[in-house]
């Protein structure tokens, strides 16, 4: 059924722009939204910030994977102009058509990436690290649905300007001091750019690269701590991953992660392809293009080919999520991603609100999304395996052991909506 207007964000919600893969994507609360058209005047910001846009695939020569900024300008161009933040925060946003007027546009010369454009996932409006885990745990939800079962996470951070500043001093110095041993081809990349020569297959740069400056050895105490944080909850959620010091996106606008979702079988001959998504933080674009405040955001790009024709196939109804989710501590948020997986596998449609940190903010965005039920966790609730089923109307409460809440909220759900 299709949700009733109650609140803002109902104005975008846009159902024309979801497909039957994309219901992974709304349980984890993404919104489908038509992409932002790429303008002349998204470009013309970009060309400053466009070269060196790019993160290498090892496994398949001559391929780069970009990381369009002029998408990421558009996003957030749009964001200010729609009026975006008065929407419940953050705006998470599945993209079903991602490219839109921007695959013409301009690349740098002889880089170029035969990887198909799937489908994006933003995450604008919030630097905290559960927005990462969020994207990567439904970014592997979604590959799993076009059968890539098996997948590990490649992760690294460059961490914030004051961090990226400190790094390219010292990997500019450690390339200079060894320049006699490096190639014309590689000198040049190091006129361009040093952050290109990590990238480099250049045998006269493997040597030197790896004994280079590591980007995490120079991040600030925040940008340090924000990384844990992200890798704690993979940890949590069991989601392999290692730490990849290669991955470096254009120093002029990615901040914090980069990473990247790769085929972790053995032979990947069977879907021919190895990084089947890519994803970075975009910290400080919004105030490198004029804008007056910071706009915090990270997003996730799918590069696949659809194995499965009919997950495309146009969804014209969304459920109405039966219950907010409100988690409070450190213990129930690591918890949050697995208990939310186990509900979108029983197809019970969520309002979440995982960003915010405080209870205050929590509950404001329960009042506007005026879901029948509210699901709370916290510290109690992690440590005991449960969580707190709420009914709104009548604040009557139960509490239910974490394996069996898909299927009480499943009743619930059943419930209700038969009566309404």
């Amino acid at each position: 059924m299709k949700p009733k207007n109650h609140n803002s964000q109902s104005k975008f919600l846009e159902v024309e722009h979801l497909d039957k893969i994309g219901e992974t994507a709304v349980y984890y609360g993404f919104m489908p939204i038509k992409s932002p058209a790429i303008q002349k005047e998204d470009l013309d910001a970009a060309k400053g910030i466009l070269e060196g846009d790019f993160v290498d695939d090892e496994t398949e020569e001559h391929q780069r994977l970009p990381l369009r900024v002029e998408e990421k300008i558009a996003l957030i161009r749009t964001y200010e102009a729609q009026d975006w933040n008065a929407l419940p925060q953050p705006v998470m946003a599945y993209l079903k058509d991602p490219c839109r007027h921007a695959c013409k546009a301009p690349t740098t010369p002889g880089r170029k990436s035969s990887y198909h454009r799937y489908a994006d996932l933003e995450i604008i409006g919030t630097s905290g690290p559960i927005a990462e885990a969020t994207l990567i745990q439904a970014g592997r939800a979604m590959l799993a649905e076009e059968g890539y079962t098996d997948t590990r996470v490649e992760i690294n951070s460059v961490g914030d300007r004051d961090s990226i500043n400190r790094f390219s001093r010292e990997l500019t110095s450690y390339y200079r001091k060894n320049v006699n041993e490096m190639s014309s081809e590689c000198r040049q990349l190091l006129k361009h750019d040093p952050f290109e020569l990590l990238a480099s297959r250049d045998e006269s740069c493997k040597s030197l690269n790896a004994k280079a400056p590591k980007a995490i050895d120079f991040l600030t105490e925040r940008s340090r701590r924000h990384l844990e944080e992200v890798l704690e909850y993979l940890e949590a959620l069991q989601v392999p991953y290692v730490l990849n010091n290669s991955l470096i996106g254009n120093r002029s606008y990615c901040t914090e992660t980069i990473f990247t979702i790769v085929d972790a079988t053995s032979n990947t001959e069977k879907h021919n392809q190895h990084i089947l998504a890519v994803g970075m933080r975009y910290n400080g674009l919004a105030k490198r293009l004029g804008m007056k405040r910071d706009i915090q955001g990270v997003g996730l790009s799918l590069l696949i080919k659809g194995n499965n024709a009919k997950l495309r196939d146009v969804q014209k109804k969304i459920k109405r999520p039966i219950a907010s989710f409100v988690q409070l501590g450190t213990e129930s948020k690591l918890l949050s991603l697995y208990v939310i997986e186990r509900l979108r596998q029983a197809k019970v449609p969520l309002f979440l609100s995982l960003a915010k940190d405080r209870l205050g903010a929590q509950v404001s965005s329960v009042e506007k999304h005026h879901t029948p039920y509210v699901i709370v966790m916290g510290k109690k609730e992690a440590v005991d395996r449960t969580a707190i089923v709420r009914r709104t109307d009548t604040y009557s409460q139960e509490v239910v052991a974490l394996d069996k809440l898909a299927e009480h909220m499943v009743k619930m759900e059943k419930k209700h909506w038969g009566k309404s």
